[in-house]
């Protein structure tokens, strides 16, 4: 007779002990239910949820999703693939305990990240967060090489009350200004309280430059941690919002005009405790890996956008002249290059120096988004990658030819392009989960054709 103790392949030793562990403390703490959440391949995070006294059998058999998921649009439509978009077959999410939180902004409930995993029992070619983990432990493996990473968020605060789904910010504040900071203050002052008693180590949290924007920066960890805080802060972000009545926008644009909104990594390279980016003899204390890992990136900086910026909104943001990275060029502390080495202030240099990747938005997997970073990144490191001359100022203010040749894709559809040519990320990615990419992308191109800017980021504007 099989029993909650004898689980099928899937879960991690000794889960199921664990999560009846936690069923009995999550209870006493009043939490009765543990929302499962995991990111789609078009951005969106889905979700199921179980009772608090079901975990343990969450942790021992999973729960059940369909794979047709992989394959879902952001407005829900489904495309498909040769092996994805049917109504055929199951897969089961694991819950990470290691990962589960109580949600200080949602009372009753506590939140973990899921490994999507076969009813057989072996990892689904089309789970994210099992390809990052993957491509973490390949660079630790082949070259002793561990990873920090950070995601920057960026999002609107809008009146509840608009008409028509309109976007009318919540606040009236300048940028960056005191004003606004004061207007929203007693919302952001729960953000802050809700992030530490779920253990989020918050850096910063500050009014932005666009109409009602806001960013919080929070603090490096391990790749597969730092995409789950980029899930998890924007989860504690739109419940915090809520119970002041406010809605949040994290899509790329609102409007077909003017700055959007962001999710800028932060990377650094690591092995034996020392970081790559800082103490070395090149370009501003970069070692030679840390230039070829950069000269990587740059290289592979085109094909990256289908998954970096993979909405058809994230080409309105993605405009010269914003800050937001549109030329492949790099520069230290240049915020117009897609790449900008932050070398950080005297004395901090060796623990704060790392790289920044800015043509990322929030409508992008994050999971997806760092493992194809590091995989651009390693494939310049295994080749010795040659960094070119640095950028300075505003790239889109060069000799015309010049500045063509650096631009990145300038609609998803180049983009999609570009990610097809790539070898290298498709054959990281694997078949399912790149055949899955170039299919959400262009069904999200075919959903959009013929409208204008104004009405595609209408489209996508609550969507994130």
């Amino acid at each position: 007779m099989t029993t909650l103790a004898d689980p099928v392949p899937g879960g991690r030793p000794g889960d199921v002990e664990r999560a009846t562990a936690l069923s009995g403390e999550l209870a006493a703490r009043g939490v009765h239910g543990v929302v499962l959440a995991y990111v789609d391949t078009a951005g969106i995070t889905r979700v199921k949820t179980v009772p608090t006294a079901r975990l343990a059998s969450a942790a021992a058999w999973g729960v059940g999703m369909s794979p047709v998921f992989d394959t879902f649009l952001a407005h829900d439509a489904v495309v498909t693939t040769d092996v994805l978009g049917s109504p055929d077959g199951d897969l089961r999410l694991y819950p990470d305990l290691a990962r589960l939180v109580v949600l200080a902004a949602q009372p009753g409930w506590a939140w973990a990240p899921v490994d999507r995993i076969t009813q057989e029992g072996e990892r689904h070619p089309g789970c994210t967060r099992t390809f990052l983990r993957r491509v973490v432990a390949d660079a630790a493996d082949r070259h002793g090489l561990t990873f920090k990473a950070a995601v920057e968020i960026e999002w609107m605060f809008a009146r509840s009350d608009a008409p028509d789904d309109a976007f009318v910010p919540a606040t009236t504040g300048p940028a960056y200004g005191a004003v606004r900071q004061i207007e929203l203050g007693a919302c952001t002052a729960e953000l802050l309280a809700a992030c530490a008693a779920q253990g989020i180590d918050v850096e910063q949290v500050h009014p932005e430059y666009a109409p009602g924007q806001f960013e919080i920066s929070v603090g490096a960890a391990d790749p597969v941690a730092a995409a789950d805080l980029s899930v998890l802060v924007r989860q504690t972000i739109r419940a915090v919002a809520l119970r002041h009545g406010l809605r949040v926008s994290f899509a790329p644009a609102v409007s077909g005009r003017g700055v959007g909104n962001g999710g800028h990594v932060h990377l650094s390279a690591w092995r034996d405790g020392a970081g790559l980016y800082a103490g070395g003899e090149g370009r501003y204390g970069m070692t030679a890996e840390a230039e070829s890992f950069t000269a990587g990136l740059l290289a592979h900086l085109p094909a990256l956008t289908a998954v970096t910026a993979p909405s058809p909104a994230s080409y309105l943001r993605l405009r010269p002249s914003q800050w937001a990275g549109v030329f492949a060029a790099w520069g230290r502390e240049t915020r117009e290059t897609a790449l900008r080495v932050v070398t950080g202030t005297a004395g901090l240099g060796g623990r704060a120096a790392n790289l920044e990747i800015k043509p990322v938005d929030l409508a992008a997997n994050p999971y997806l988004v760092l493992g194809a970073l590091i995989t651009a990144g390693l494939d310049g490191l295994a080749s010795g990658a040659v960094l070119p001359g640095e950028t300075t100022g505003d790239p889109a203010l060069a000799p015309g030819a010049a500045r063509d040749a650096r631009r990145l894709p300038v609609s998803l559809a180049q983009a999609v392009d570009a990610f097809r040519a790539d070898e290298v990320l498709r054959a990281a990615l694997g078949p399912v989960l790149a055949d899955a990419v170039t299919a959400v992308r262009r069904g999200e191109i075919d959903a959009v054709d013929g409208l204008d800017d104004d009405r595609v980021a209408a489209a996508y504007r609550w969507r994130y």
